[in-house]
């Protein structure tokens, strides 16, 4: 199969980007590729095995039809308005033609410097691009939306962070990178015609269906209103936090994107903070619901020149609506609840309550609770409970909820343990494997990724099992 890339986005947004190539890395060489992402594009095994170098993956050749360009935007970071900021480390090498129509951004990070790299160096550590191709590949089996990590390259090329690092690259695969804040980009320069001009873009190309519709502009939102709810319904369900949820790191598709300090709960409490530089809790778990709302409000700002005002605030209206329908739907699948009845956010509530109170883990909980038998007042949960009377009380009420339903136990079982991982990517086994990878051993990024590919099967080892208590000391950065 030949690869076949389109220049859409240089061709019909010129104000938006610098063209530029990437800067290769001192000995670059790949060290993982993504064997079923590679697949299902279309990726020739041969361009795995360069004759020399690291080849398309560190930046040293382009394939036919590529044309790199560091794109342009803006930003609220930490809710703050920060001004430019742009693909600072990051550049678009091509955007791959689909058999379906779609694209397919290739995007390298850690290319080298660009025109909005500011004070940073335009590289990425291994470190870095390990954990994002972890984390993205995971929220994928998880059945998230997110971009996704094709490749990782190492070098030779010391990076400082922290700590004296390897610099490496990645390329990340993306339907698009357009994000709340390319919008907010050219309406804080006060060229309205340019916002307007990128959701014509957009439409022209994500949302080919609404371009024939009169309300096409606000039919559009609706639906970037609705992705972006469905998108953080889906992350508290799983306990996943995501640590820097700036405008700029905001998807206009809802997709999850630009993982840094990210991490998925490990003992249960709402205020967890997966960001040690997010030291007002901004970016908490609980509160991700209302930022994304904050951050689309932002957005919507941006659009105002040419969508009314009323609707904007109806299409705004409608996210809690949303992100509640589907948290949910998704909340009582968790619980083994098929049909919906008064009663049941008690019964989520308090089991939260119990958790919270002991610390439990909220992945085995989940997990485990998905092998209860309606008929038996024994559950392989009680155990890890401190407090057995406080979830006896629980349990009661629980099981009398699920003999309401008629559902057998098998069939309820199917369903809990299909929406409840037995693994999730714990910030501990990253590191694990990053650790292992910064002396030269691939093997344990390689399990590990192979793993997170089946989050929803029952494992006895160390995956998935409550982290070692180093392991939930982990301090992560926006540099991670």
């Amino acid at each position: 199969m030949t690869l076949t890339f389109t220049t859409r986005w240089r061709d019909e947004l010129p104000d938006y980007y610098t063209a530029l190539t990437p800067t290769p890395l001192s000995n670059a060489r790949l060290i993982w590729r993504n064997a079923p992402l590679a697949e299902t594009l279309g990726v020739p095994e041969a361009l795995f095995h360069p004759e020399s170098g690291a080849g398309i993956w560190g930046g040293e050749t382009l394939l036919p039809g590529m044309s790199p360009l560091a794109q342009v935007y803006s930003g609220h970071q930490f809710g703050v308005w920060a001004g430019q900021l742009g693909d600072g480390r990051g550049i678009l090498l091509g955007e791959q033609q689909m058999a379906d129509g779609s694209t397919r951004d290739w995007h390298l990070k850690g290319a080298g410097l660009t025109p909005y790299s500011r004070m940073g160096d335009g590289r990425a550590v291994l470190r870095s691009t390990i954990r994002e191709s972890l984390a993205s590949e995971a929220m994928h089996y998880l059945g998230i939306p997110t971009t996704r990590a094709l490749s990782i390259v190492t070098s030779d090329t010391p990076v400082m962070r922290e700590t004296r690092e390897q610099g490496a690259m990645l390329m990340r695969i993306a339907e698009s990178h357009v994000r709340f804040g390319h919008f907010e980009h050219f309406y804080y320069r006060r060229q309205p015609e340019k916002v307007r001009e990128l959701a014509d873009f957009v439409i022209r190309h994500h949302w080919p269906h609404l371009q024939e519709e009169p309300d096409r502009y606000v039919a559009w939102f609706r639906d970037v209103v609705r992705r972006t709810a469905v998108m953080i319904a889906r992350w508290q369900a799983v306990g996943f936090a995501h640590g820097v949820m700036n405008t700029d790191n905001m998807s206009i598709l809802g997709l999850t994107m630009d993982y840094g300090p990210y991490g998925f709960l490990d003992d249960y409490n709402p205020a967890f903070i997966c960001n040690h530089s997010d030291y007002q809790g901004r970016y908490s778990f609980e509160n991700q619901p209302v930022v994304a709302q904050w951050n689309l409000q932002r957005l919507a700002q941006t659009l105002s020149p040419f969508i009314a005002v009323d609707a904007l605030n109806a299409a705004l209206d409608e996210y809690q609506t949303e992100l509640l329908t589907e948290y949910g739907s998704l909340m009582r699948s968790k619980l083994g609840l098929f049909v919906s009845q008064e009663g049941d956010n008690e019964i989520l509530n308090a089991l939260f309550a119990l958790m919270a109170r002991e610390g439990s883990d909220y992945t085995r909980t989940f997990r485990m609770l998905s092998h209860t038998e309606q008929q038996s007042a024994d559950s392989p949960l009680r155990d890890e409970f401190i407090d057995r009377g406080a979830f006896d009380n629980w349990f009661a009420t629980y099981r009398q909820r699920l003999q309401q339903e008629g559902i057998d136990d098998a069939q309820r079982q199917q369903q809990m343990q299909s929406v409840n991982p037995a693994v999730v990517l714990r910030n501990w086994l990253a590191q694990r494997a990053i650790d292992a990878a910064e002396q030269g051993d691939m093997a344990e990024l390689e399990r590990l990724h192979e793993i997170l590919r089946q989050p929803f099967s029952d494992r006895s080892d160390d995956y998935a099992r409550r982290p070692p208590d180093w392991g939930k000391r982990l301090e992560v950065s926006c540099s991670s």
